[in-house]
């Protein structure tokens, strides 16, 4: 029976050759649509779990009030770390800081290779359960000790026994190889974490750390807990949220800050805190592709329920003679949900090969590294249900409807679909051209907050400046010798130093005071601290006062406010006013125009430059614009190399940099415009289709008009208004779908675009001339067809 059934719906398939075609295309679009986004939705919602203490690991973040509002740091003060051991230890099995988990210049022998890595207390490989491959968990009882990753061996040593060698991190003294760990998944908070040196390694060797007047003042270490079988997150936040404040001073108390524990489950999908309430974060961005996904799936089962319903008088014969010889109408069922199976079976085949074709496309996209478990029997597992779930979606309807037919009316011939019957397709035509126009102007808002940003004035030029990093105090005690060598080569129009890049804010301070300052009062501005012709170099624009100059000795105890900054401290006049930074004396001799350095979507944070008495982390250069920038590189190289061997030359265009700060949305705005693209050819699939079928089922009729006078313009207007009206009705119901989404979705940012009337208008207008193009031609195909070709048989 069950061989009759797949030997009959070939067979229907087969038939009806060109409605199959575009069902099986529909369907492996919205499959495969459906797969790149459920790969995506795997991959972030198992991020971190390869840790066995997952559940069980928190970061120790905490919420202060700085400015007027309450903000959330993810940084903690260095003693901390014992407070919590000391009392509060009962909580946790494990605490463990680490600090400075970035890139690294890591030296071996005569070789220089940039790595990301960090330095952890003793206990992270056993809170982490390190996946050791050589060497012992308890290595960095050892300060002198570190522990590679097996890709860092293969790059530091090649095919070489990497235990006990030595090896170089930044100018720090030498350390020991003392382990191989595998490396940590891509989908993990330490992922390209190359090695995991000693915390006391790093505090013995940083005298500014061990000197430090108040380690409780400066937040830069990351500290996370593991909490015991018998502690809840819940009752640990109660007991430590003042374990910070107590040890403050009356200063720093009123930041009033509050500890708490981030779990693991959240660092990555609900990293974000507004005025000190969790919101989210990428979660936002799991629960939108993954409605995505299933609603372009929805579109490919709605072409195949419309046109296996829009076919029903073809078959409506063939459901007489079943039930006349005495088939049930489960049975009937059973059948047609046989052809829906085999058409989704065949899509999903075909949607295999498309997903792993797109896959390194996709994955330049995201910026992953996914691929098709192959092996994985879950895999195969979750196939086979998605294949069950799409064929049940798409086969519902049709199995309902086809199999509801009264025999004795098809037999008789008085069987008639009815004009009441075109409704629940008409209805699903709706559905679908709503959703993909939603779509299309959800694309069309991102887009356009994209480039509202971008244009934002951003306060300086970043055209022809690039980051020089300068890590260690070479090149600073040499300054003026590297600036006079770059000068002379005339490639180089300026060049300053600076403990910040151009594009972000290394340090940040409460330390300041000023006139009419309310005592009680938080704060929290930005500090730049650079050289001498800093604003020359970055062209920023003085509103007041003047630049930094070497001609004015005093100007080492000199500052420059933004536009923000003498807003918020209310100054009137501020040029030759004093502010106190930790007690010291500052005038104040210039005021520049805001500099977006942050976030381009965000309000601009107080900041307020000094000048640089100590090594600087950056040089910042400004190219000759008559020199290509190959050449500038090419002779600035040997400069850096010769005069700063300890490490490899590297720069990066600030213009480049300032370019990454979109890419989130970026990626986005390319994936819904992907998504968008795909959801109108799918409806205009199955708007063919349907057009397709009408033009067949009406050429009688057609024909007779054309005999009684009808122009082509006639015909085609009979045929396509009943499709036009049904895009404009999608269209109004799309507004206010659109309009909600988009505007919740812009509230995230600070700084954004306004919902113009001409991006509903766009994607409207679009929509309909999408229509047009698909209706017309199979509209326009039967209006000029040979009426004595389809009345020749009356």
């Amino acid at each position: 029976m069950f061989k009759n059934y797949l030997v009959v719906a070939w067979r229907n398939l087969v038939k009806g050759r060109i409605h199959s075609a575009i069902n099986i295309l529909g369907l492996c679009i919205g499959m495969s649509v459906a797969m790149l986004i459920g790969l995506w939705l795997h991959n972030e919602l198992s991020y971190d779990k390869n840790f066995k203490h997952y559940d069980r690991i928190a970061q120790v973040i905490q919420n202060l009030t700085n400015n007027g509002e309450t903000q959330t740091w993810w940084n903690v003060p260095y003693p901390l770390a014992d407070e919590l051991r000391t009392n509060y230890g009962s909580d946790f099995k494990h605490v463990v800081m680490a600090v400075n988990v970035n890139q690294h210049l890591v030296t071996i022998g005569d070789k220089k290779i940039k790595q990301r890595g960090g330095f952890f207390e003793k206990e992270m490989p056993e809170m982490f359960t390190l996946d050791l491959l050589k060497g012992s968990r308890f290595a960095l009882h050892d300060p002198n000790a570190v522990l590679i990753s097996a890709s860092a061996a293969r790059a530091f040593f090649g095919s070489e026994d990497p235990m006990n060698k030595i090896i170089k991190i930044d100018q720090k003294p030498v350390v020991k190889v003392a382990g191989v760990y595998e490396d940590f998944p891509l989908n993990s908070s330490f992922a390209k974490l190359n090695f995991i040196a000693s915390w006391d390694f790093w505090y013995n060797s940083n005298n500014k750390l061990r000197d430090m007047e108040d380690p409780w003042r400066p937040n830069f270490t990351s500290l996370y807990v593991q909490l015991n079988e018998n502690a809840s997150i819940q009752s640990v936040n109660a007991r430590i949220r003042d374990a910070k404040m107590k040890r403050l001073n009356p200063e720093l108390q009123k930041k009033k800050p509050a500890l708490f524990l981030m779990p693991m489950r959240k660092w990555h999908l609900y990293s974000e805190f507004k005025n000190g309430i969790n919101t989210g974060g990428d979660i936002q961005y799991v629960w939108l592709f993954g409605t995505i996904g299933l609603f372009v799936l929805l579109l490919a089962c709605i072409n195949f329920m419309n046109l296996s319903t829009a076919q029903s008088e073809k078959r409506a014969k063939e459901v007489g003679v079943r039930k006349t010889m005495g088939s049930p109408r489960k049975q009937l069922m059973f059948q047609f949900f046989c052809e829906s199976l085999i058409t989704v079976a065949m899509a999903l085949l075909i949607s295999l090969v498309v997903v792993w074709l797109a896959l390194p496309f996709f994955n330049t996209i995201i910026e992953k590294e996914i691929k098709i478990p192959w092996v994985n029997v879950y895999f195969w597992v979750v196939s086979l249900v998605f294949l069950l779930f799409t064929a049940i979606i798409a086969g519902s309807y049709p199995a309902l409807y086809l199999s509801s037919f009264k025999p004795v009316k098809v037999l008789k011939g008085t069987f008639r679909t009815g004009r009441f019957a075109t409704i629940p397709r008409k209805a699903l035509v709706v559905v679908q051209f709503s959703i993909s126009v939603t779509l299309i102007i959800a694309t069309i808002a991102v887009y356009k907050q994209i480039q509202f940003a971008k244009n934002r004035p951003v306060g300086y030029s970043r055209v022809n400046l690039i980051n020089i990093p300068t890590t260690g105090s070479g090149i600073h005690d040499h300054f003026n010798t590297v600036k006079e060598e770059l000068l002379q080569t005339g490639v180089v129009a300026s060049v300053t130093e600076s403990a910040s890049p151009t594009t972000g804010i290394n340090n940040t301070t409460s330390g300041f005071s000023w006139p009419g300052k309310d005592p009680d009062l938080s704060i929290d501005f930005g500090v730049i601290t650079a050289s001498f012709e800093y604003g020359k170099t970055v062209g920023w624009n003085l509103k007041e006062g003047r630049d930094f100059s070497k001609e004015f000795s005093t100007d080492t105890t000199a500052v420059i406010l933004n536009e923000a900054a003498v807003r918020f401290m209310d100054l009137k006049n501020p040029v030759g006013k004093t502010v106190t930074w930790f007690g010291q004396s500052l005038t104040v001799i210039g005021v520049v125009e805001n500099m977006v350095i942050e976030s381009p979507y965000s309000d601009i944070k107080p900041i307020i430059y000094t000048y640089l008495n100590y090594p600087g982390d950056m040089n910042i250069v400004k190219l000759n614009p008559a020199v290509s920038a190959k050449d500038a590189i090419s002779k600035l190289e040997p400069i850096y190399k010769r005069l700063n061997p300890d490490q490899p030359f590297e720069y990066s265009f600030i213009d480049t940099d300032y370019a990454k700060k979109f890419n989130d949305e970026e990626r986005i705005g390319k994936l819904a415009g992907i998504f968008a693209g795909l959801a109108i050819l799918i409806s205009c699939l199955g708007l063919f289709g349907l057009t397709s079928f009408v033009a067949e089922q009406r050429k009688k009729e057609v024909g007779v008009r054309k005999v009684l006078g009808a122009t082509v313009f006639n015909l085609w207007n009979l045929l396509s208004k009943e499709f036009l009206a049904l895009v404009l009705i999608s269209f109004l119901v799309s507004l206010p779908l659109s309009w909600y989404f988009t505007h919740n979705w812009l509230q995230n940012f600070s700084y954004r675009t306004a919902l113009s009337w001409w991006v509903f208008a766009a994607a409207g207008i679009g929509a309909l001339l999408i229509t047009l193009v698909t209706v017309s031609f199979q509209t326009l195909k039967a209006a000029i067809a040979n009426p004595v070709k389809s009345l020749r048989t009356e």
